[in-house]
This record gives structure tokens, C-alpha cells and sequence, in this order.
């Protein structure tokens, strides 16, 4: 499992009683299968909402991104017969999430949680802020009720548990984040410090399923756009130290991200976009983020809907 280091004592006079107490009514979970490393098996598929498609037209990997139905792979892989048993035995699930679960593959690449995690890894930690268990991320809580502003954009994520056969992550936690469409991080970046929108943790349903309310994040020098999470045992382990079973990155699509860029508010993003490739991203460039490249769908007016099947 992924430790992260005890976070510096810090005063957060904004705070209230925290994650915990946020936590504290919700029924216990089931525990979760031990976290296994990284898989050579078949490649991981995205998963996304219906709607107007959209799709890379210069990347190998991005050709995988035209949209389909929500939880549904971009890319498919062999059906393991552990994979396929699950599948099977999940006659309450929805067809997206039976497929998923036929179509599961390694799991997610471990990644940087970069400079900005804002979850007392580095400097402040908005998972002790009351109110961060959310699904509309896009405004700040507490002291402050700003709003980030951009195209709409819905996330989901289908949590799968490798070491039980890829069976849904139904208790799990997931925390996301990232920047605006300028580029700047809440929390970090100067003017935001007091700011924590585009922050905010669910729970995983029964499908394994989570989803958050935002709006598309900006391009800024020197990186893909991208979407950062942690992925949690539990709820109520949001915090704990040596209870990440995964942190990693959703890249976004070539096409999806041409459109929006090419949108008012989005000129810096359109001048930084161009300079970086996914396989010149210092984190994707690896493999062309292919296991985390986003299935995506709908359109600048009508706002877009991404996914990606999280195996861990």
C-alpha cells in the first residue's frame, strides 16, 4: 500500500471537526481485498457517460477515448475467467458495470500526487475540512463560497478490486482534485490560499462507483490536463496514513480539450496546450497514458462527461 508521510501540525483556523465527523453517521463498511501491485495483464479501460462523442485524432493512446455508455471500456482486453465469474454473478449490476467488470484490466498506474495534493502530505489538508465529502466540487466551503468557473465537466470513476476478482469497490473513498482553467491550484497558488474548490471526496457505491460535479481544468506549462485522486480503503481511513491504495491521474481527451480550450476563458490554457504531448508528459509520457486515458463525451455548450475504470 501507498504510505504517505505523517503531514506537518498546521492550524487550520477555517476548520471545523473535520472528515470525521463528517463520517460519523454513515453505516461501516465492508473490508476491502489486500492491494496487489502493478499488473501485466491486459490494458485498462475508460469509462464514461453517453453523449456527443469526442476522440483524439494524434495520439495512439487517445484513439481510445470515443464515448460510450457510462462505466463502458474505451479499450478492451481478454476476459479473465475470475473477471467473467464476476461478471456473471453480478445480475443486479448494470450492463456498463457488468462490462466493466468483464473488461478489467492492470491496475492503475501509481503516480505522483504532485505539488498541490492539499491532503497533509504537503502542507495544508482540506480531508480535515468539514464539508469535503461532496459531489459538486466546484465551489469552496467553509469561510468561503467561491466558485470556480469553466466548462461544465461530470467525472466518474468505476473502482475495481483486482485481488477479488474484480469485483466493484462498493465502501471505498475516493479524493479528487485539480487546477482551474487558468491553471492554478486552491489552497497553493497565490490569491487561493483560503480557497479549497475543485477539492472534494466520495464514497463508492454499490457499483463501485463515484462521481464528482466539476468544471474542465485549464492546460498550464509543462503538463497534459489532468485530473488527480487518491483512492481509499474506506471512508473513514481518508485520513489515515498508510491507507491510499492508489494515487494516480485521469488524462483528458485531445479532442475534448481542443474544443474547450477554443472556449472564452480558456485563452491561457489554448497557448500552453500545443507545447506538451502525452508522450511528452513527465507522467503520462510513459505510455501514452493509455491506462488512464479518459473516455469522454458531450460538447462545450452542453457541458462534457468523463470516465475511467480504476482497477486496484
Amino acid at each position: 500500500m501507498t504510505k504517505r508521510p505523517q503531514p506537518p501540525h498546521e492550524p487550520h483556523p477555517h476548520h471545523d471537526r473535520g472528515l470525521e465527523f463528517d463520517l460519523s453517521t454513515l453505516m461501516s463498511r465492508r473490508s476491502l481485498g489486500m492491494f496487489l501491485g502493478a499488473g501485466t495483464a491486459a490494458a485498462l479501460a475508460a469509462c464514461s457517460p453517453g453523449g456527443t462523442g469526442s476522440s483524439s485524432t494524434s495520439d495512439p493512446a487517445a484513439a481510445t477515448s470515443a464515448a460510450t455508455a457510462p462505466a463502458t471500456s474505451a479499450a478492451t482486453a481478454p476476459t479473465t475467467s475470475a473477471a467473467a465469474a464476476a461478471a456473471s454473478a453480478s445480475t443486479s449490476a448494470t450492463p456498463t458495470l457488468t462490462r466493466a467488470i468483464a473488461e478489467c484490466g492492470v491496475e492503475i498506474p501509481q503516480e505522483t500526487a504532485g505539488p498541490y495534493p492539499g491532503d497533509g502530505s504537503n502542507g495544508p489538508n482540506v480531508l480535515e475540512a468539514t464539508g469535503v465529502v461532496r459531489q459538486d466540487i466546484t465551489s469552496s466551503f467553509g469561510t468561503s463560497t467561491s466558485t470556480a468557473q469553466g466548462v461544465p465537466l461530470t467525472v466518474t470513476l468505476t473502482l475495481l478490486d483486482n485481488a477479488n476478482g474484480c469485483t466493484p469497490l462498493a465502501g471505498a473513498a475516493v479524493y479528487a482534485w485539480h487546477c482551474d482553467r487558468e491553471g492554478r491550484y486552491s489552497m497553493y497558488d497565490s490569491g487561493l490560499q483560503n480557497e479549497n474548490y475543485l477539492r472534494g471526496v466520495q464514497e463508492a457505491d454499490a457499483n463501485g462507483q463515484v462521481t464528482f460535479k466539476t468544471v474542465y481544468p485549464g492546460a498550464y506549462s509543462g503538463r497534459w490536463p489532468h485530473i488527480h485522486f487518491e483512492v481509499f480503503e474506506s471512508m473513514s481511513n481518508a485520513t489515515a496514513a498508510g491507507q491510499v491504495l492508489a494515487v494516480s491521474q485521469i488524462a483528458l481527451t485531445e479532442a475534448a480539450c481542443k474544443e474547450v480550450y477554443a472556449s472564452a476563458g480558456y485563452e491561457s490554457s489554448a497557448q500552453n496546450f500545443p507545447r506538451t504531448t502525452l508522450k511528452s508528459d513527465n507522467v503520462f509520457g510513459n505510455d501514452g497514458g493509455i491506462y488512464q486515458l479518459a473516455t469522454m463525451s458531450g460538447s462545450v455548450a452542453a457541458g462534457y462527461s468523463a470516465g475511467l475504470n480504476v482497477t486496484v
